[in-house]
């Protein structure tokens, strides 16, 4: 059986394969998607809390977003609403975490401090511990399936083949091309992207190569319809990791459980207390609301060891780049990314933007991502 054929070989079909897979097609190369799933978006993609903010600390991180997020305002599919990010900062953080809004108003970025007091207008809280806010005017959401199946769209459009139900069972390099062998057939291309999400790691393995990229569940919980009218910002008590936002008549709260790595599935119940517990110390009013459990659910963070994005080609390896490990920014720095991949393959480097930090070879060499809003 004679294989299929492509320029680049995208693994995965969420939200940055979709993207990559666009902007590559956009600059004139064949395309292939493969997914192991029966339909696109059904890993983190289709299961995210749907954030997008700007306030990090560093360039990078910052402008992967921005830059995204100018690009989601701008399409309908996106469904783009700037509820903002309210972040409670505690008072051992608060003159770095100034230091970052500096260099987000640097970089165009609109966000701005508060006061406990100023914040407290917004939300309602235990200024305990706190030392101020910052507050993120154009943060929010988005959808991210509505993306996701955009940017497939448009990929569609200019020759790009998207193959469901085809999973990765190896690769191997040979002097001219990619080939890989799928559960849907064989394919050769002188590029793979590996774009797969939590499953990352997985596939890098599948190729005889070690990319650092691991998942871990997430649980977001979901309250009963509040007694009160709201529309709270997504609000991170960065204290404890809590937070939670306004999602119609209900809320959406979570907090990452560090300990719970792995391809484990299912609701984890029993986190729920300790999220609670540091919910409430903050928030004494979320004691009023109750919690459907029916519309609570789970999904894959992929996460690194510095909980950073992989960027960029594989070192000492022809032909393989990676766009994965994002540990839970995929969504808001998807656009971006695209963009960015779309370079490193065509032109030979990503050029719009300095992705030095997210490469691969910080693992082993004397520089290291040192963002320090990770929730």
């Amino acid at each position: 059986m004679s294989a299929q054929t492509a320029d680049v070989i995208v693994i995965g079909a969420g939200i940055i394969g979709a993207a990559c897979a666009y902007r590559l097609a956009e600059r004139g190369l064949r395309v292939r998607v493969v997914e192991k799933s029966a339909a696109p978006a059904m890993g983190s993609t289709g299961k995210s809390a749907a954030g997008v903010r700007v306030q990090f600390s560093q360039t990078t991180n910052i402008l992967l977003s921005w830059n995204s997020i100018l690009e989601y305002q701008q399409m309908p599919q996106a469904a783009y609403r700037a509820i903002g990010y309210l972040l409670l900062v505690p008072e051992a953080d608060w003159a770095e975490h100034l230091r970052g809004l500096a260099l987000q108003h640097q970089l165009g970025v609109p966000a701005q401090a508060l006061s406990p007091e100023e914040a407290q207008r917004v939300v309602e809280f235990d200024p305990q511990g706190l030392a101020g806010a910052t507050f993120g005017s154009a943060d929010g959401t988005v959808d991210p399936h509505g993306i996701c199946m955009e940017y497939l769209r448009r990929a569609r459009e200019l020759g790009a083949v998207v193959h469901l139900e085809t999973e990765l069972v190896s690769a191997a390099r040979t002097a001219e091309v990619w080939q890989l062998q799928t559960t849907g057939g064989k394919f050769e291309a002188g590029y793979v992207l590996n774009a797969a999400g939590a499953w990352a790691g997985q596939v890098g393995r599948r190729a005889g190569l070690e990319i650092p990229v691991e998942p871990a569940r997430r649980m977001v919980f979901t309250t009963s319809p509040l007694a009160w009218p709201h529309r709270y910002p997504l609000t991170i008590d960065l204290s404890s990791g809590f937070y939670f936002r306004s999602e119609g008549e209900r809320l959406l709260m979570g907090r990452s459980n560090p300990a719970d790595l792995g391809f484990a599935e299912g609701m984890d119940w029993g986190w729920l207390e300790p999220t609670l517990e540091a919910g409430l110390r903050r928030f004494p009013w979320l004691e009023q609301t109750g919690l459907d459990r029916r519309a609570s659910w789970w999904g894959y963070y992929e996460v690194t060891p510095d909980h950073h994005p992989i960027l960029g080609r594989m070192p000492s390896m022809e032909g393989w780049v990676n766009a994965c490990g994002f540990s839970g920014h995929g969504v808001q720095q998807a656009a971006m990314v695209g963009r960015l991949m779309a370079e490193e393959i065509v032109d030979g480097r990503a050029f719009s933007l300095d992705i030095k930090p997210l490469r691969y070879e910080r693992f082993t060499a004397e520089y290291k991502a040192l963002e320090r809003n990770i929730v």
